[in-house]
């Protein structure tokens, strides 16, 4: 998909409507409780060590920048919402850990060239509009021989259907903004960085979901935490007829993908990318 480039008024305004969406809602608590897990995940499979610089990118509360922190790395968290950062500078105190937060645009990251040994982002820089201009940015605060680390949903996964499903309800996209759940497919991430890498890995995985009471439960929580879905029933305050149909597909989504009584667990699917710098 070729990226069409808004001009910098219109990028500073969907700039800023991203970070009040991000910013509305609970964003802490799902990190907190329902994916918790996959900053370590992220952490291991980067294998950071003591002594590293480390930039996580899009890091919202520290999901992985906290847990890079504790191995001894010296950590910068980054993110467009400020809201976030504060939270993961509580969460960091804490844990008794210190790292660096800085309000940044994933796509004009405020770093020099080469700057870090390895950059991670968990579900994070997979909602940054442009993708090209996403990863141009990751592989150039890398430094060479450095690694960069991926977490993002898949299309097919969970999380990518959430968002299917959502799409006809929410406003149009701006011109040039791209899918987030893309940046879970290996082709679209290994297109993106080219041989600009070595060694690119990628492996799909599933999160355990067990958080939930029923499939109501899930539907309950995203509405009063999750940002983009708090976003869509904004936009259909209006409309409720329309409301009501979103609850039943997302209801009925979240019981195809779950087991148990009332689908109380889900397998969320994530890829797991990491690759060698050039």
């Amino acid at each position: 998909m070729t990226e069409v480039r808004t001009n910098p008024d219109a990028d500073r305004e969907l700039k800023a409507r991203h970070r009040a969406l991000w910013a509305q809602g609970n964003y802490a608590a799902v990190a907190a409780q329902i994916i918790p897990a996959l900053g370590r995940v992220l952490v291991d499979a980067t294998d950071i060590t003591a002594g590293q610089k480390v930039l996580d990118v899009a890091a919202g509360t520290g999901n992985a920048a906290i847990p890079a922190a504790e191995r001894g790395a010296t950590v910068t968290a980054s993110d467009l919402t400020p809201e976030l950062l504060d939270i993961g500078r509580q969460l960091a105190r804490d844990r008794g850990v210190s790292l660096d937060w800085d309000v940044a645009d994933a796509e004009h990251l405020p770093y020099d060239t080469g700057a870090f040994d390895v950059v991670v982002s968990c579900v994070g820089v997979m909602f940054a509009p442009h993708h090209r201009e996403t990863a141009d940015e990751l592989l150039r605060v890398c430094a060479p021989g450095g690694t960069v680390g991926l977490i993002n949903w898949t299309p097919e996964g969970f999380i990518g259907q959430m968002f299917a499903t959502m799409k006809p309800y929410a406003p149009p996209p701006p011109p040039g903004a791209q899918p987030p759940p893309l940046w879970g497919r290996e082709q679209h991430v290994t297109s993106l960085f080219g041989d600009r890498v070595t060694d690119l890995q990628a492996e799909r995985r599933r999160l355990q979901v067990d958080h939930f009471e029923s499939s109501r439960d899930f539907l309950d929580y995203f509405k009063t935490n999750y940002g983009p879905t708090i976003g869509v029933y904004k936009s259909l305050a209006a409309s409720p007829d329309r409301a009501a149909a979103l609850d039943a597909e997302l209801i009925a989504l979240a019981e195809r993908f779950g087991s148990g009584a009332g689908g109380r667990s889900m397998d969320w699917e994530y890829l797991l990318v990491t690759a060698r710098r050039s």
